[in-house]
Protein backbone atom coordinates (compact mmCIF):
# COMPACT_ATOMS: atom_id res chain seq x y z
CA UNK A 1 0.00 0.00 0.00
CA UNK A 2 1.41 3.42 -0.85
CA UNK A 3 2.12 6.48 1.83
CA UNK A 4 -1.22 8.38 1.97
CA UNK A 5 -1.16 11.52 2.62
CA UNK A 6 -0.76 13.06 6.38
CA UNK A 7 -0.67 16.24 8.02
CA UNK A 8 -0.04 15.24 11.28
CA UNK A 9 1.93 12.22 12.63
CA UNK A 10 1.45 10.19 16.50
CA UNK A 11 3.56 7.87 17.64
CA UNK A 12 1.78 5.76 20.27
CA UNK A 13 4.05 2.51 19.89
CA UNK A 14 4.89 0.82 23.34
CA UNK A 15 1.82 2.96 24.86
CA UNK A 16 -1.35 0.70 25.97
CA UNK A 17 -4.89 1.17 25.85
CA UNK A 18 -6.51 3.59 26.71
CA UNK A 19 -3.16 6.03 26.17
CA UNK A 20 -3.06 5.55 22.09
CA UNK A 21 -7.25 6.77 21.91
CA UNK A 22 -6.39 9.75 24.75
CA UNK A 23 -3.14 10.84 23.08
CA UNK A 24 -5.01 10.55 19.35
CA UNK A 25 -8.14 12.94 20.69
CA UNK A 26 -5.57 15.48 21.83
CA UNK A 27 -3.66 15.77 18.53
CA UNK A 28 -6.80 15.57 16.62
CA UNK A 29 -8.71 18.38 18.79
CA UNK A 30 -7.12 21.28 17.23
CA UNK A 31 -7.14 19.66 13.74
CA UNK A 32 -8.90 21.47 10.65
CA UNK A 33 -11.97 20.07 9.42
CA UNK A 34 -10.45 16.94 6.75
CA UNK A 35 -7.08 16.79 8.16
CA UNK A 36 -5.41 13.66 8.39
CA UNK A 37 -3.75 12.31 11.40
CA UNK A 38 -1.65 9.30 10.87
CA UNK A 39 -1.10 6.87 14.40
CA UNK A 40 1.45 4.29 14.64
CA UNK A 41 0.65 1.95 18.08
CA UNK A 42 1.99 -1.44 18.90
CA UNK A 43 -1.03 -2.02 21.35
CA UNK A 44 -3.10 -4.94 20.01
CA UNK A 45 -6.16 -3.81 21.07
CA UNK A 46 -5.65 -0.59 18.54
CA UNK A 47 -7.20 -1.35 15.80
CA UNK A 48 -10.78 -2.58 17.44
CA UNK A 49 -10.45 0.89 19.71
CA UNK A 50 -9.44 3.22 17.00
CA UNK A 51 -12.60 1.20 15.01
CA UNK A 52 -15.24 2.64 17.75
CA UNK A 53 -13.13 5.86 18.42
CA UNK A 54 -14.40 6.98 14.85
CA UNK A 55 -17.64 5.55 14.81
CA UNK A 56 -18.42 7.28 18.37
CA UNK A 57 -17.02 10.51 17.66
CA UNK A 58 -17.54 10.87 13.77
CA UNK A 59 -14.02 10.94 12.41
CA UNK A 60 -13.48 9.01 9.36
CA UNK A 61 -11.36 5.78 9.64
CA UNK A 62 -9.34 6.06 6.26
CA UNK A 63 -6.98 3.34 6.75
CA UNK A 64 -6.29 0.78 9.83
CA UNK A 65 -2.74 -1.55 8.50
CA UNK A 66 -1.11 -3.58 10.45
CA UNK A 67 3.14 -3.79 9.27
CA UNK A 68 5.04 -6.41 11.39
CA UNK A 69 4.20 -5.55 15.24
CA UNK A 70 2.94 -1.97 14.29
CA UNK A 71 -0.29 -0.81 13.82
CA UNK A 72 -0.67 2.17 11.06
CA UNK A 73 -3.87 4.38 11.32
CA UNK A 74 -5.09 7.17 8.78
CA UNK A 75 -7.98 9.50 10.60
CA UNK A 76 -9.69 12.45 9.08
CA UNK A 77 -10.52 15.06 11.31
CA UNK A 78 -14.33 15.25 10.63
Amino acid sequence: MSEMAFDVELDVRQLACPLPILRGKKVLSPMTSGQVLKVIATDKEAPKDFQVFCRQTGNELLSSEEKGDEFIFFIRRR
